[in-house]
């Protein structure tokens, strides 16, 4: 538009173009995965590490070692002490929070401020991203440090080495499922690819998206070049973007003896229901579902719903949370009957949806989908002066 605007003997004319611009996709450095960013930090780290990010044991194997769990409370939880380093700041506080909330929501392990616990884990911003196999006793540092550890799946890689996880690579039986390329691997990283023969691979399957899976290329000598192929299709998709994986959750509520019905949906679309729908769900139950875009807001819309009703919905009810936690904002507080509620959108990629019912009387439960947002238009305006000056002849 154009807008005139005059003022004594001067005219001042402004123009207004609007333009649209999508707002910027996921960058590439989203787009790589977890564990080539740690690489890339802790190719300046002075700590002297085993497979890229692992400290290595002064004495007993990792993997068949009793005392390398943490030890889980008559209630089931895992509670296990950190202590943060002072010198984070609030947005990495929040960054390692978000990242240790996922552990709660969808397992039996809790990470709790440490009073006085012998064993602990010490959180620092040290030189690069590493950690211990499991719990070796003391204060034990996980470096998650501040200039390039800060993703939300690096920090839940090296929380997982703190609980007992290896590689996922490095299983008993990754040669069924991966060949390795021994020939783009330079000698001094041959060992970064060895083979743990007695692994516990607690019965679940090979998990090429696991957060705990090298990427492609990771310490490939020729561009180009994958050092870790899939078998016996090469196309599946290998290594994790975001954080962790369904059988990541499966495994870690495995070795922890935790009963948890939690899914992580990662799609960019896709459903969730209460468990036999149409037919009734069952007594006592608490299910969570972590809906994870890999961008945008994800919104929620329910097709069919018929929940017990009780005063305040306190016996079977669905609730959803703007985020990946229960200590996230409530965006759909205790819901029941039959009424079909609303769509609702969270304010970022991140929703939890949260089932619960009590001893008594089911329904048939609950059907819905959820999509990642649109991508959202900004809007620029650019604005020119144009002056004209009339000086008028006296």
């Amino acid at each position: 538009g154009m807008i005139h605007i005059s003022s004594g003997n001067e005219k001042v004319i402004l123009l207004c173009f609007c333009t649209e611009s999508p707002s910027p996709t996921e960058t590439d450095e989203e787009d790589e995965d977890i564990f080539n960013k740690i690489l890339k930090v802790n190719k300046d780290s002075s700590q002297f590490l085993q497979e890229g990010d692992i400290v290595p044991r002064r004495s007993r194997s990792a993997i068949n070692c009793r005392q390398c769990n943490w030890p889980q409370s008559s209630d089931g939880i895992v509670r296990i002490p950190y202590e943060l380093d002072p010198a984070y700041e609030e947005s990495h506080v929040k960054g390692i929070h978000d990242a240790m909330a996922e552990f709660e929501a969808l397992t039996c392990i809790n990470f709790v401020k440490r009073k006085a616990e012998r064993d602990y884990l010490s959180i620092r911003s040290a030189d690069g991203c590493w950690s211990n196999y499991g719990r070796v006793g003391g204060g034990q540092t996980v470096s998650v440090m501040k200039g390039g550890c800060m993703w939300k799946g690096v920090i839940q890689h090296e929380l997982e080495h703190a609980l007992g996880f290896l590689h996922e690579h490095s299983r008993s039986d990754r040669d069924k499922h991966v060949k390795i390329m021994w020939e783009y691997i330079s000698p001094p990283d041959r060992p970064d690819f060895k083979k743990f023969e007695n692994s516990n691979n607690l019965d679940l399957p090979y998990d090429y998206s696991s957060v705990m899976h090298y990427g492609p290329y990771t310490f490939s000598n020729t561009t180009g070049k994958a050092t870790i192929v899939p078998i016996p299709d090469r196309s599946v998709h290998i290594g994790q973007r975001q954080g962790m994986s369904n059988l990541d959750v499966a495994k870690i509520n495995k070795l922890y003896n935790c009963s948890r019905c939690s899914t992580i949906l990662d799609g960019p679309s896709g459903s969730l229901r209460s468990a036999n729908y149409p037919r009734n769900y069952s007594d006592n139950t608490n299910c969570v579902w972590l809906i994870r875009t890999r961008s945008r807001k994800v919104s929620l819309h329910f097709q069919a719903f018929q929940l017990q009703i009780t005063k305040g919905c306190q016996g079977d009810y669905v609730k959803v949370y703007d985020g990946s936690s229960k200590s996230s904002p409530v965006l759909m507080d205790k819901t029941c009957g039959s009424k079909i509620p609303n769509g609702i959108v969270a304010s970022s990629n991140l929703m939890l949806v949260e089932f619960t019912t009590d001893g008594a009387q089911t329904a048939s439960g609950f059907q819905a989908t959820f999509t990642a947002g649109k991508k959202e238009k900004l809007r620029n305006y650019v604005c020119y002066f144009a002056v004209s000056t009339n000086i008028k002849q006296s």
